[in-house]
């Protein structure tokens, strides 16, 4: 079972807008916080943004600070990333990943196993790229 789906993805000029969705199932969405990442060809996975469970806390990357916007809905079971003003060094395949510790934020939190708190999920990821 796919837990998480990601959409929105394409090709676009630098400075340009993408949304991103991430559609959820199979979990209990609200409980879970939900990051993204980005990996580019031949790079490591980057942490890009994430949202507590009820949607207070977010966190950004330094590298996006100010140009994407993380939110979810939880009456659809779907967290959106919003790119503004992109840039060829934004060129990835964007992943999304949930993690049972409500308030788990940061590269470290996602990619360490959830341990007793259940288990986290990852995306297949979805495309950007960003033309110069």
């Amino acid at each position: 079972q796919e837990h998480l789906v990601e959409s929105g993805g394409g090709l676009v000029q630098a400075g340009g807008s993408l949304s991103l969705s991430c559609a959820a199932s199979g979990f209990i969405f609200p409980e879970y916080a939900i990051g993204w990442f980005r990996q580019a060809p031949g790079k490591e996975r980057e942490f890009v943004a994430s949202i507590s469970g009820p949607g207070y806390g977010k966190l950004y990357s330094d590298s996006v600070k100010g140009r994407f916007t993380i939110s979810r809905d939880n009456t659809k079971n779907v967290t959106y990333l919003q790119m503004e003003n992109l840039s060829p060094e934004d060129t990835a395949v964007y992943i999304c990943a949930a993690d049972p510790r409500t308030n788990c934020a940061g590269y470290v939190c996602f990619v360490r196993s959830a341990g007793g708190y259940g288990e986290n999920y990852w995306g297949k990821g979805t495309q950007v790229t960003v033309s110069s």
